[in-house]
């Protein structure tokens, strides 16, 4: 396991934000995919996917942050 996929799997276990951006992140995933699924899409369906893809991306930014910051935390720390 990478360091990375490491990190991510402590902040799973330990930050609340963390964990609820990622099940926001996959929530919209998969209404995206049901929404991409239909052959014919309403005006409607066309701007939910739009905003999904939208709050998709704003989630995925706040978890790179989160892990950006955790990263730095973690390389800054002095073994004790």
């Amino acid at each position: 396991m990478s360091q990375r996929e490491t990190l991510i799997e402590r902040l799973l276990a330990e930050s609340d934000e963390f964990r609820k951006l990622r099940e926001e992140h996959q929530g919209h995933e998969r209404e995206l995919d049901a929404l991409k699924a239909s052959s014919l899409l309403s005006a409607n369906q066309e701007w939910r996917i739009s905003e999904l893809k939208k709050l998709k991306l704003m989630a995925k930014d706040r978890m790179e942050a989160i892990i950006r910051q955790a990263s730095q935390t973690q390389s800054t720390k002095t073994p004790a």
